[in-house]
């Protein structure tokens, strides 16, 4: 992934944010050219359904068998209930993914995007047991992402600029304080019960895919969004303030 490294970002936009942004839209377009039937199979086999995972009996076969049940903690997060879904989440993935891959470089980014949306499918998985509708988008790993900026953007000297604006430039040279000092800031601390409560009231909408009605996944939004705000050290490559250890 060296290659994505180093390079001047295109339209303020880091190279490895912009090939993600394509991956999503050229997966969406693809799925316009198949009947229902087929694009049902694909988020058969590519969106994550708790069902699988409780043995419960479904009324057709399940694509790809076992190796799905393994490649959609991840592969989830490609599919999008429609144009209006993934232009949402590609807004708020340009928001706070750029100063994050700014900050990582692309094989950090990637990483943390996965590990994201695998904590949003476990916290799926669990809260949604045996539940036969299967769960798409990359909201998971967009909170995982918000969680890691929030993590450097209220520090002192962070990327965020007079407007309220995160500025990837200049995402990459502050120290991140340790996430109970982040804490303590009453910004931090305002802006995620903002997050909270904005996932719980959209928790109630519905969306359709497939055919089938489905409610926003908000809990593997929360999942997303922990992953990135515990975990965030173990990404970032910017010593700690004062050369601290620890979370």
């Amino acid at each position: 992934m060296q290659g994505f490294q180093g390079r001047e970002p295109i339209f303020n936009i880091p190279r490895v944010l912009l090939v993600v942004l394509v991956a999503l839209f050229a997966v969406h377009l693809a799925r316009q050219a198949l009947d229902p039937g087929q694009d049902l199979c694909v988020i058969l086999a590519f969106g994550f359904l708790p069902a699988r995972y409780a043995h419960s009996a479904l009324e057709m076969p399940m694509p790809l068998g076992t190796p799905g049940a393994i490649v959609d903690f991840v592969t989830y997060a490609f599919l999008h209930g429609g144009w209006t879904h993934l232009v949402v989440n590609s807004v708020w993935l340009v928001a706070f993914g750029a100063p994050v891959a700014q900050r990582f470089g692309a094989s950090r980014f990637l990483l943390l995007g996965g590990v994201a949306a695998i904590a949003g499918a476990l916290a799926h998985l669990v809260t949604h047991w045996g539940e036969p509708v299967p769960m798409v988008g990359a909201s998971a790993a967009v909170s995982g992402y918000m969680a890691a900026a929030i993590r450097f953007s209220f520090t002192p000297g962070g990327p965020l600029t007079a407007m309220g604006r995160l500025d990837p430039a200049s995402a990459g040279r502050v120290p991140a304080e340790g996430i109970v000092d982040a804490l303590r800031h009453r910004s931090v601390i305002m802006f995620i019960a903002v997050w909270m409560v904005f996932n719980v009231v959209f928790g109630i909408g519905v969306v359709s895919l497939g055919g089938v009605d489905q409610s926003v996944a908000w809990q593997a939004h929360i999942g997303g969004f922990a992953a990135g705000l515990l975990l965030f050290r173990l990404f970032d490559p910017v010593p700690a303030a004062g050369g601290r250890t620890g979370l």
